[in-house]
């Protein structure tokens, strides 16, 4: 085989540009992937859009499977969150404060970034679909606002998975195996095949399959007595929240236990899945119909608590478990009408999640803790007083369904002008019903505790008991409907110089009903839509205060209807010039604007509890605004060397106004989690990427992202609580980059062979949009008898010369947890020929223990890590 044709055969597989061989030289030359950013199929070199373009041949190559793995390849993409199918994703920067799992069905912000399988968009709040990667044509990621084209939540940019369609030039089949060992940790094993076959001359169909086992690798420790048991809870509250406990030094606390819940590797994740294609394609008209379904299951918790010994054990009280199942139907008439590009798109979406969470933490935090496990309130005297087993769950049961259709057309694509216009709608549903374990029901209070939520409208409305030891439920809808309509126009000023124009208007209604078992959801927000006196009175409102409040601007309740429902409607622009300098050289500056829906509130409009300092008045929002993001930026995308070398780079600025943020503060303002707008922020940075084709026996590529951020306002009820002015966004690093190389070599016969390298170094970020680490510290020390030894960033503790105080007097002392830098390096070397693949790889070879995030909701820290060196086999077979 010639040197030319192993290096297209081999090392076009690693470049996100792609290699090809010139035939006529000899040598080793890049190609450019086609993409679909524009809604229309163009080189990604052509278009004056930043993408990120990796294919499903350089996919394998990486050994890559699932979202999380890809990210670490983009350095200008982030992916937060707790474990598989419970993760945010964030681009450039554009994050804030993360909501807890156990809430964010309920009361979570809307994604920042989109997420799309082909052309479908399937985002959610606070639990992005963790898709895996099978039979992947590429994976496409424009960071930036993409609004204009694609919507609400495109805020910070777009991700899309394409599929691979059936191909009706020929039958295809392929498997591919993959088993390997973790360092400390079980055996993991993937089973992927596909079947492509032409049944026709005008129809084929595709089917793909897969099963993967991830093998676990943290540890559930027995709880030691007087250790890790909470056995400071009590004190906690006392001396940060002012609980009402009258002796916490000597009052009895009763440990928990989870000897039955004792378990090496217990965080075991399995992805169970198929997609079926059908295509129909006479030349003129083309219909595709596709369905995919999979099954995510995890057992245990991804994360580990740093107090303890290692970086690899925890202490649960409670079964952790997740069954997240989604099944997405898409469909896709494609056509033409004289000189139009006709096409018509939609999807229908449904995914159930049903979750158990151990909540033992929660009572380490908020300002009512103690009086769910102790018995102060009833004790007839001090000596009787005892705080009981802490032990708490979480039970989560969610449905989704989503339907969008999208109609549009193209212009002939040699026209001097060109115009992609269309309309979208889009219907969500999400049901969801969270049943909280909160107070010990040995305790007179909660033992004969009618389970029952408020209203008419809430689950077990029939006053019976919802189920034993459930204390707390959420039962909240939403409805979100959308209509859009859209536009891009490209006109060529010049041969070289085109200027882009696109709109987009859009109308979003959300109806947010149900109820918790204190708050009736439904009537609440009717009451603030209509502000009728008798309604807000019912649902424990002084209209007057209510009245008072609208009139000083404090609160907004302009954008509910009279039955509650929130309605807003905006339009959104996007403007760009290219310039082709010559066929290798495109330089672009363009200017977007992206948008974040707001978000209703379960408690909106309740004043808070402390009327203090910033809190004199304060009352929680109805609804978060809508936070808008205005970016700027300049690229360049080129070729050079004789094709050899490629530089994309794209330096931008971005202003970021009414920015939204997660808040659970139960010492000051409610022990319910809520959304706001902590103020505003500007982002500025360089992402760029490199390939080069050293030589014809060697691919280089690296990626690299600069970002300096800071907010530049903050709502005053927040000073003292967010960061200063200045202060850093959280989740992102000022410098991330990662460089990958892979070189070939002749074998005998028609065999080669390769060695892959890669470097993915993170930077330092900020775990946090609150400045509380100092207080989880304080917690961490009276829970557990020690500090996590985690890094704390301090923050500013006073604000435009005003010190902050806590209720003690004593000044705030502010900081966030910094998720510190890592360096990751994989190997892999393999053999190859043009049917089959087996390959040896050593993923984390350092085996370096790397934070990804450091998750708050239990109140104490916990590191969520990567998984340990794992060294494995995979073997390939394609069959044409």
């Amino acid at each position: 085989m010639h040197k030319s044709r192993i290096c297209c055969a081999v090392i076009a597989a690693l470049a996100t540009a792609g290699v090809n061989a010139q035939e006529s030289t000899g040598k080793a030359a890049l190609e450019t992937i086609e993409v679909t950013a524009t809604k229309r199929t163009e080189s990604v070199q052509e278009i004056p859009v930043s993408v990120t373009a990796i294919n499903g041949s350089a996919l394998e190559n990486l050994g890559i499977d699932n979202f999380q793995d890809y990210v670490e390849f983009l350095p200008n993409v982030v992916f937060q969150g707790t474990g598989p199918g419970q993760n945010e994703i964030y681009i450039r920067g554009a994050a804030t404060t993360q909501t807890n799992i156990a809430v964010s069905s309920v009361q979570a912000l809307q994604p920042s970034v989109a997420f799309y399988q082909d052309e479908q968009p399937v985002s959610m709040q606070g639990r992005n679909m963790d898709i895996f990667a099978t039979d992947v044509q590429r994976v496409e990621v424009l960071p930036g606002p993409q609004g204009t084209l694609f919507g609400a939540s495109s805020q910070a940019g777009t991700v899309r998975i394409i599929t691979n369609k059936p191909d009706l030039s020929g039958f295809t089949a392929g498997i591919d195996l993959d088993l390997s060992t973790t360092d400390g940790g079980e055996a993991s094993n993937t089973f992927e095949a596909y079947v492509n076959a032409p049944v026709s001359e005008n129809f084929g169909i595709r089917i793909a399959a897969y099963n993967d086992k991830q093998g676990g690798w943290i540890d559930n420790i027995p709880n030691q007595p007087g250790q890790g048991g909470y056995i400071g809870s009590a004190v906690v509250i006392d001396r940060i929240s002012g609980g009402p406990l009258s002796d916490p030094e000597n009052t009895p606390v009763v440990s928990p236990t989870n000897n039955s819940l004792v378990e090496d590797d217990f965080n075991d994740a399995q992805y169970t899945g198929a997609r079926f294609s059908a295509l129909y394609d006479n030349q003129d008209w083309s219909f595709l119909i596709q369905h995919t379904e999979q099954v995510l299951e995890t057992e245990g918790v991804f994360a580990y608590d740093p107090n303890l010994e290692g970086e690899s054990s925890t202490n649960r009280f409670q079964p952790d478990d997740n069954k997240d199942e989604f099944g997405l139907t898409t469909w896709t008439i494609e056509g033409r009408l004289d000189q139009l590009e006709l096409v018509y798109t939609g999807g229908y979406l449904n995914r159930e999640i049903e979750s158990n969470v151990d909540y033992t933490g929660y009572t380490n935090g908020g300002l009512f803790a103690a009086y769910y496990v102790c018995n102060h309130y009833q004790a007839e005297t001090p000596e009787d007083e005892r705080c009981l087993d802490p032990s708490k769950f979480y039970k989560e049961d969610t449905q989704t369904t989503r339907t969008t259709h999208e109609f549009r057309f193209n212009t002939d694509a040699s026209n001097r002008w060109r115009l992609t216009a269309g309309i979208f709608l889009d219907e969500q549903s999400l049901d969801t019903i969270g049943r909280f374990k909160l107070g010990n029901t040995d305790l007179a209070f909660f033992s004969d505790m009618q389970r029952t939520t408020v209203g008419t409208e809430g689950i077990n409305s029939d006053g019976g008991p919802f189920e034993p030891d459930v204390s707390f439920v959420n039962d909240v809808s939403h409805d979100i409907n959308q209509i859009a309509v859209f536009g891009n126009l490209e006109y060529d000023i010049t041969d070289s110089v085109t200027a882009t124009i696109g709109a987009r208007w859009y109308e979003i209604e959300d109806e947010y009903k149900g109820s918790t078992t204190t708050v009736d959801v439904s009537r609440r927000l009717r009451a603030f839509g209509t502000l009728d006196p008798d309604e807000l009175m019912a649902v424990g409102e002084d209209p007057e205060l209510i009245q008072a409040a609208i009139e000083s601007g404090q609160l907004q309740v302009d954008l509910l209807d009279d039955d509650g429902v929130l309605t807003v409607d905006d339009t959104i622009l996007k403007f760009s010039v290219d310039w082709k300098v010559n066929r290798d050289l495109l330089l672009f500056a363009t200017y977007s604007e992206g948008f974040r829906p707001p978000v209703t509130n379960r408690v909106g409009g309740g004043l808070a509890t402390n009327q203090n300092g910033a809190f004199d008045g304060f009352r929680i929002p109805v609804y978060s605004l809508t936070d808008t993001l205005d970016n700027y930026e300049l690229g360049v995308k080129g070729d050079f060397l004789d094709g050899t070398l490629r530089v994309n780079a794209t330096a931008y600025y971005s202003d970021i106004t009414d920015l939204q943020t997660s808040r659970f503060d139960p010492t000051n303002i409610s022990f319910l989690v809520f959304t706001d707008n902590v103020g505003d922020a500007e982002i500025r940075g360089i992402d760029g990427d490199i390939t080069w084709v050293a030589t014809e026996n060697l691919i280089i590529n690296g990626a690299f992202s600069l970002l300096d951020t800071e907010l530049t306002a903050i709502n005053p009820e927040l000073e003292g609580i967010a960061p200063p002015i200045g202060s850093e966004l959280p989740y992102s690093s000022d410098f991330s980059g990662n460089l990958r190389a892979r070189y070939y070599f002749d074998l005998e016969g028609d065999l080669s062979g390769y060695i892959n390298g890669s470097l993915v170094y993170t930077g330092d970020r900020l775990a946090s949009m609150k400045m509380d680490a100092y207080v989880l510290e304080d917690t961490t020390q009276l829970v557990y008898g020690t500090g996590s030894g985690l890094t704390i960033q301090d923050e500013a503790a006073e604000y435009e010369g005003v010190t902050y105080t806590d209720s003690n007097g004593e000044v705030f002392r502010g900081g966030r947890y910094v998720q510190d830098s890592y360096l990751l390096a994989n190997l892999a070397v393999g053999v190859t020929n043009d049917e089959w693949k087996i390959e040896l790889y050593v993923d984390n070879i350092t085996n370096e223990s790397a934070i990804l995030h450091i998750d708050n909701q239990q109140f104490t820290p916990k590191v969520v890590t990567n998984r340990p060196r794992t060294v494995g086999v995979r073997f390939s077979y394609d069959m044409f």
